[in-house]
C-alpha cells in the first residue's frame, strides 16, 4: 500500500477497474427511496435504478456520507499502513460530504496528531473530480510525497471542466440542483441544454435543438476554451445513454488529441440529479 492514501466518494463514478488497479479508496454516498435507505453502488447498482427512476413520482433524496463514516474510513486506511490521506470531494456547493469529511480529520488528529489528512474541495462534480482523484492516486502508487501530491492536485482542480447536456432539466429543477441555471427551466421541452460548472456552481452554457446538435456545441465550447488539436485527457459520462455518449466520443476524437480517455456511467446518487438520457464529458488539457 503506497504511503499515501487517496479517498473519495462514490459519487466520482471512477470506474471499477480503476479503482482496483489504482487502490482508490471510496465512500458511498446514501440515497432515500421512500422508506428505504440505499448506500450508492453497494446496495443500489446502476442498471436496476435508472431501469426505475423514469417511473418515479417523486425523486429520491440523497444524502453524503456522515463524518463517521470518513473516520471509519481514515481510521482503517491507518490501521492499514498509511501515514498520509488526502480525501478528494465533490464541490462544497452542492454537498455537505467536504465538511462531513473536515469533521472527520479534526476527530482523528486529535487522537493521532502527527498524521497528514487533507480534505480536498473540487469545486466540481463526476469524472472531473474522479480526474483529479485517478492521477493522485496514480501519483500515490509511484510514491510521490505528500506536499508533491497535493501541488499537482492544485494544479488540475481550475483546468478540469465539465460539459453535459440531459433529455431535460426535470431532473436538476426537482432536486434542487439546479444551480445558475434556472432561467432555462422555462424554456421549450425539446431542448437540449448544456450546462457545466462555474466556481462549484452548476451554470448554463447554452441550449441546442438535437443532442446532435449539442454534441457539437460541445465540441466548440471546448475549442474556444483550450483551443483546436490540443492533447486532452477525457472522460465520456452518462447515465443509462452508452450509446448516445459513443456519439459524442466520436465527435471530439476527430477534434482533439486524446492522450487518455474513458466511458463511464455515473452512480446513482449523482445520475439522480441529472436523469437517464444524461450524456457529457470531463476533460482537463495536458
Amino acid at each position: 500500500m503506497a504511503n499515501v492514501a487517496i479517498v473519495t466518494d462514490s459519487t466520482a463514478s471512477i470506474p471499477e477497474y480503476l479503482i482496483k488497479e489504482l487502490h482508490i479508496n471510496w465512500v458511498p454516498y446514501y440515497i432515500h427511496r421512500g422508506k428505504e435507505v440505499l448506500r450508492d453502488l453497494v446496495t443500489i447498482d446502476r442498471d436496476s435504478f435508472y431501469e426505475w427512476l423514469p417511473m418515479a413520482n417523486v425523486l429520491p433524496k440523497t444524502a453524503s456520507p456522515g463524518p463517521g463514516d470518513y473516520y471509519e474510513m481514515y481510521q482503517k486506511l491507518i490501521s492499514d499502513g498509511a501515514d498520509g490521506i488526502i480525501s478528494i470531494h465533490m464541490t462544497s456547493k452542492g454537498s455537505g460530504a467536504y465538511q462531513a469529511a473536515l469533521a472527520a480529520k479534526r476527530m482523528i488528529v486529535n487522537n493521532i496528531p502527527k498524521i497528514k489528512i487533507e480534505i480536498i474541495d473540487t469545486l466540481n462534480v463526476s469524472l472531473c473530480q474522479g480526474w483529479i482523484v485517478i492521477e493522485a492516486a496514480r501519483d500515490a502508487l509511484a510514491g510521490k510525497k505528500f506536499p508533491e501530491i497535493l501541488n499537482n492536485i492544485k494544479k488540475l482542480i481550475p483546468v478540469s471542466q465539465m460539459i453535459q447536456t440531459a433529455d431535460s432539466l426535470r431532473y436538476l429543477y426537482l432536486g434542487g440542483r439546479i444551480g445558475k441555471a434556472k432561467h432555462l427551466v422555462a424554456s421549450i421541452l425539446n431542448i437540449k441544454p448544456i450546462i457545466s460548472m462555474d466556481q462549484g456552481e452548476i451554470t448554463a452554457l447554452g441550449i441546442a435543438r438535437s443532442t446532435g446538435k449539442a454534441y457539437h456545441m460541445m465540441a466548440d465550447i471546448i475549442t474556444k476554451k483550450i483551443g483546436a488539436d490540443r492533447r486532452i485527457k477525457i472522460a465520456y459520462v452518462h447515465a443509462a445513454a452508452e450509446n448516445e455518449v459513443l456519439k459524442l466520443k466520436n465527435i471530439i476524437d476527430k477534434r482533439f488529441i486524446c492522450v487518455e480517455s474513458l466511458v463511464a456511467e455515473l452512480s446513482p446518487a449523482l445520475g439522480v440529479h441529472s436523469g437517464p438520457g444524461t450524456t457529457g464529458l470531463c476533460y482537463y488539457p495536458v
